[in-house]
């Protein structure tokens, strides 16, 4: 059972909501116009590193005829996507050493998972599953922007609490994350390197605003929820009996979030992603 990612990186919930937000249909113009994929036509997609299932169910909406595989190495991922998220075949497997035959899909995709693979493989068995001229899309995340809300900024007690925590090595530099880095020019190069033609690149650019007023209250509240969660997993991961006293101050600062949001006091926090969107055709 491989759990590295949800138990040291990133939890289950907390890169759920943040990627079901940001792969809501309210943006899927931005990647529709860069994904280029006919929604009428019978594809077989497989996304790659499909964490808890987010994008996957997102395809699964946008492109209602395709026949969509997603694939993780996390076996906690794996269950919380099988359990949770419909009409999609998930499978536990590495990246790296795919368990299908060659030109077996119309169409592979991966989000954030570029970075973390040596480019020979991670283009090597995309290209290899893929039919003579298949669409490889990569999304990858390039910086953005964050702003907190006065009311969510850290306590003297949350401070306090991780200067507790002992200080290791870091998760990141210890379980290999962000291994292969590459710039917005590197990344299309890279590509074409590996054997794709027709390279192009787009950016997708989501503001969670909760303020905004294009928002419907659902979706303001999401965005609230989401940053809860990730807190909450934070804390939860560093495993100190103090954990107990620290997970009551996050909740206490999100309700007040939430009344705020209620009352109408607006305190315009916001979260920019923005995504660059890869898509070369197999040669």
């Amino acid at each position: 059972m491989n759990v590295i990612w949800s138990e040291h990186i990133q939890g289950v919930m907390t890169l759920y909501l943040s990627r079901k937000l940001r792969f809501d249909d309210m943006f899927f113009e931005q990647y529709g116009r860069a994904f280029q994929l006919d929604a009428d036509a019978e594809l077989k997609i497989l996304e790659i590193g499909c964490g808890p299932g987010a994008l996957a169910e997102a395809l699964h909406r946008w492109y209602p005829k395709a026949r969509i595989t997603a694939v993780d190495r996390d076996s906690r991922f794996i269950s919380f996507a099988k359990a949770n998220v419909p009409g999609i075949e998930f499978l536990e497997c590495d990246a790296t050493q795919l368990p299908f035959a060659d030109d077996t899909f119309d169409v592979t995709i991966s989000n954030t998972v570029q970075e973390h693979i040596k480019p020979t493989a991670f283009w090597g068995e995309q290209r290899r599953v893929l039919r003579p001229g298949g669409v490889c899309l990569c999304l990858s995340a390039r910086k953005g922007l964050h702003c907190t809300a006065k009311c969510l900024e850290p306590t003297a007690d949350e401070i306090a609490f991780w200067d507790s925590i002992p200080q290791s090595e870091s998760n990141i530099g210890k379980y290999g994350v962000c291994r292969f880095p590459m710039s917005e020019a590197e990344l299309p190069a890279s590509m074409e390197a590996h054997g794709f033609a027709d390279v192009r690149t787009g950016y997708a650019v989501v503001d969670l605003t909760p303020d905004a007023p294009k928002y419907p209250a659902s979706m303001a509240e999401a965005m609230i929820e989401a940053l809860r969660q990730n807190d909450l997993e934070a804390v939860l991961s560093a495993h100190s009996p103090q954990a107990d006293k620290i997970l009551n101050v996050v909740n206490a600062k999100y309700d007040e979030r939430l009344r705020l949001y209620r009352e109408g006091k607006k305190q315009w926090d916001t979260s920019v992603s923005v995504t660059m969107i890869l898509r070369g055709i197999k040669r």
